[in-house]
């Protein structure tokens, strides 16, 4: 039996050029459990100076990298992955004090955390792709070569995954990385990934977390001309603003969403009812792929919605780290008056509300599942809530579903339920997203499948195939084996 491991601490300081510091700044970042209220840690926070420091290393670290064996590098990815494993009620137990996710939801994330950090070490290995050349004894290659410096800007919802989906790739493709995460999420989002890194043997300056609020070294991030790629997962208007301040460089970002899940007259009522619970209230609505909008074709609406809120209601809410727990707090107070504040909005727009309930626990953050019935106008169907609302939508017939589908400036994902596949591949087909499931819930966990999304939903894929294009550059080599005759 292996010897349990020692945990990590030091938590109040951040890898910054390979060496574990406070940032320069003065000011202090407090990081607070958010069902309880009790204070995790404090963080001296990063300022300019630190990404100019942080950039500077990652750019010569990043080069001697660069020249490392591809069976080295992916070494590294394959110790990770194992002491992520190891490791894993440890990381599990910082992500329900730190946003807190259910026992449940925070294994899923360290097991997703672990299996793309696996997945890593398998795009480690040189891509050279030949190229037939119409030149008698010529020869064209075509090179995979790492971007250079890659920043990696993360949320707070799935902080570990949605960090490590970029930083993991990125690595192990031979680039250096410099991660921001999110203000409320620093600990899941990104020291605790250094501290694992840095255990299985990552060299020091490659992976730099710079803690700070987004106000003080955002637009450096992102305008400084180190970086040759922005990687950013978060909000519709904060993606437009680096798009417009990011200049010349590569752009993966993944912003928000407003899911529309289809319920078309032939489908499975008991398992639609299931996923559409799911999409609506996993993580309490706090999810960018989260089903926000249940449109039901009108033959099956009342049946539906009579289940749906049956089953809502069954839900059960309170402290994260009890097993029995299926929603716990909305991250901070500021989310929470947002998402209060849509629902009113709603109901004074006509909206009938089934199921509310008023905020609950220490912190005053547990806000009971909410279910509403709507039009696809009213504010919880026309915006992104992120938070534990659904909104449910009478439909009628397919043209109609499909109608209201995408009749959203938003295009991430998606789902249809019909008891015909191909029908349901015919629907999937002109829905306007990124992402469609067909008879599954909007919320996918699968790493091999490419996230991304349409219209303001962002630009790029993340994961699948799709990761080599984000973190590499292509360089075209042509070789003339015997030399021949130029003509003027």
């Amino acid at each position: 039996m292996p010897e349990p491991m020692t945990p990590y601490t030091g938590f109040d300081r951040m890898p910054l050029a390979g060496t574990w510091r406070s940032g320069g700044t003065g000011r202090v970042l407090t990081d607070s459990n958010p069902y309880s209220g009790e204070v995790l840690t404090e963080i001296g926070s990063a300022g300019t100076a630190d990404v100019d420091l942080v950039y500077r290393a990652a750019r010569d670290a990043q080069r001697e990298w660069a020249r490392t064996r591809p069976e080295q590098r992916a070494a590294v990815f394959e110790r990770a992955a194992d002491i992520i494993r190891r490791r894993a009620g440890e990381l599990a137990d910082w992500l329900t004090r730190e946003i807190g996710a259910t026992r449940d939801r925070a294994g899923v994330e360290v097991a997703i955390t672990a299996a793309v950090t696996a997945a890593a070490a398998g795009h480690s290995a040189e891509v050279v792709d030949r190229v037939g050349s119409d030149v008698p004894d010529k020869e064209n290659r075509v090179y995979r070569k790492p971007a250079g410096v890659v920043t990696v800007i993360s949320p707070w919802n799935f902080p570990m995954y949605l960090s490590n989906r970029s930083v993991a790739p990125a690595l192990a493709l031979g680039n250096a990385v410099v991660l921001k995460p999110a203000e409320d999420s620093p600990v899941t989002g990104g020291l605790l990934l250094a501290k694992v890194y840095e255990e299985a043997g990552l060299p020091p300056g490659l992976l730099s977390v710079v803690v700070g609020r987004g106000r003080d070294i955002g637009d450096h991030l992102v305008q400084h001309d180190i970086p040759r790629v922005i990687s950013f997962t978060g909000s519709t208007r904060v993606g437009q603003g680096i798009a417009a301040k990011a200049g010349l460089k590569r752009l993966a970002l993944e912003l928000g969403g407003n899911g529309p899940l289809v319920v078309l007259d032939d489908a499975d009522l008991e398992h639609a009812v299931e996923c559409a619970v799911f999409g609506s209230y996993y993580h309490q609505g706090q999810i960018c792929m989260a089903t926000n909008r249940v449109i039901i074709d009108a033959s099956v609406y009342y049946e539906f919605v009579d289940r749906f809120v049956e089953q809502a209601r069954a839900l059960r809410t309170g402290d994260p780290r009890n097993a029995e727990t299926q929603i716990g707090p909305v991250i901070n107070h500021t989310q929470l008056n947002s998402v209060r504040d849509k629902v009113a909005e709603s109901v004074a727009g006509g909206a009938k509300p089934l199921l509310f309930g008023e905020p609950q626990g220490p912190a005053g953050l547990v806000l009971p599942p909410h279910v509403l019935l709507g039009d696809n106008y009213v504010t919880t169907a026309a915006e992104e809530v992120f938070g534990p609302v659904a909104t449910l939508i009478r439909a009628h017939g397919e043209d109609d579903a499909l109608r209201i589908a995408n009749d959203t400036r938003y295009g991430l994902s998606s789902g249809v339920f019909t008891r015909d596949v191909e029908r349901g591949l015919r629907f999937a087909h002109q829905v306007e997203a990124g992402m469609t499931h067909i008879n599954d819930t909007t919320v996918h966990d699968d790493v091999h499948a490419a996230f991304g999304g349409e219209k303001a939903s962002g630009i790029g894929r993340f994961g699948g195939r799709w990761v080599a294009e984000d973190f590499t550059t292509h360089h075209w080599i042509s070789i003339q084996h015997r030399p021949r005759r130029l003509v003027f």
